[in-house]
């Protein structure tokens, strides 16, 4: 088997950071040394090296799908530029977070997942692919079709992650119905009369279809061994139905409240690395910092900005003195693998999977030099 050892680093491991080596072979790290250096090995120049990130929510991808307001992209070339882009970033392992909200009449409720499902397996057929690519189903409960169209997919592909969401006007990120108007209206250009008639359209789908919808989804998840995710929960009673569902991980709480509640009843934390590197959240919901001051945050997400995971593990330390660097880095690596049932990696130690990220500085910004997949480098 191919062997390949990278020298000279500083090695983020899952508690601590030594100076030495790592040798990979056959697509997995095989030893772990700090004495003499083995002949022919590759010189990092004292960067670190950490384990290749794990993302479990972003949507990044269907941004290249959509660029701009009526621009439709290729659905295969928009895959392309997402996976480039996650693996420059340092993430090996990627849970595409594809829409299940099958209402095309109200904005901000459509989804095409099952077009970028089809993209996914072309490229990956192709050998095309920098990361390893999973399947995060986000679906929109109340709405009308939303059970049987995850159904489906699950049918046809393997998914590993449905997440459970609720964007009625008044409930969850939008806790009043002005802070939904004013976020679409500024984000699609829709008039005020247009938005009266979505507003009415959502709470009337809330109460027709959320509360048979969730069981549903829930039931089909744990039928299929999905890990289920809640998202933007706020309250307790949100929580109270988180923990009776069985959910692993809550995206996004809303409120301290919530991330203290769902943290205590062991459902990880998860927010946006976006939400940490800016010093808030973008819709004045609650501080990734706050929680982790609180110590009440587990999983950071890259969300909308791949670029963003590095950097938030570097800034978490930098932020909060606190968390060392190995616990901010877990917090992008080891603990999001191990949730979503992927043993196999997120650490650099002996039997693990050879993804890897070399790590350089530029000023307190981490840059990602080098980048590997199963001791192949891909970036």
């Amino acid at each position: 088997m191919t062997e390949q050892v990278l020298a000279n680093a500083r090695l983020v491991l899952a508690d601590e950071i030594v100076s030495g080596h790592v040798t990979l072979r056959g697509g997995s790290i095989a030893a772990i040394g700090t004495g003499a250096v083995p002949a022919g090995a590759q010189d990092l120049e004292g960067d670190f090296l950490l384990p290749g990130l794990v993302e479990l929510h972003t949507d990044h991808v269907e941004g290249h799908l959509a660029p701009r307001p009526k621009v439709r992209w290729n659905p295969l070339a928009a895959v392309l530029a997402h996976d480039a882009q996650i693996a420059t970033a340092g993430i090996t392992t990627v849970f595409d977070s594809l829409r299940v909200w099958p209402d095309r009449k109200a904005v901000g409720m459509d989804g095409d997942a099952p077009l970028l499902l089809r993209a996914l397996d072309e490229a990956r057929a192709a050998g095309a692919l920098r990361a390893d690519h999973k399947v995060h189903l986000r679906c929109e409960v109340p709405t009308d079709t939303v059970v049987a169209d995850a159904a489906a997919i699950l049918d046809s592909c393997d998914v590993h992650l449905i997440s459970l969401m609720d964007h009625t006007p008044g409930q969850r990120q939008f806790a009043s119905v002005e802070q939904f108007r004013s976020y679409y209206m500024k984000k699609s250009g829709i008039t005020a009369e247009e938005m009266d008639v979505i507003v009415a359209a959502r709470l009337d789908f809330h109460a027709r279809y959320a509360r048979d919808n969730r069981a549903g989804l829930v039931a089909l998840a744990h039928a299929r061994g999905c890990v289920v995710a809640s998202h933007d929960d706020g309250t307790p009673e949100h929580v109270a139905e988180a923990i009776g569902d069985g959910v692993a991980i809550a995206e996004f709480p809303t409120t301290h409240e919530a991330a203290q509640l769902s943290h205590a009843a062991g459902i990880r934390v998860l927010m946006g690395a976006p939400n940490l590197v800016r010093g808030g959240s973008h819709t004045g919901n609650a501080s990734a910092e706050a929680l982790a001051r609180a110590g009440l945050l587990d999983i950071l997400s890259s969300d909308y900005v791949p670029s963003s995971l590095l950097w938030s593990a570097f800034d978490l330390n930098r932020r909060v003195p606190s968390i060392p660097l190995p616990a901010a880095v877990r917090m992008v690596s080891k603990t999001p693998a191990e949730v979503a049932g992927l043993a196999d990696r997120g650490e650099i130690a002996p039997g693990k999977r050879a993804d890897l990220v070399r790590v350089g500085l530029a000023g307190v910004l981490p840059v990602a030099r080098a980048v590997w997949r199963q001791g192949q480098r891909v970036a």
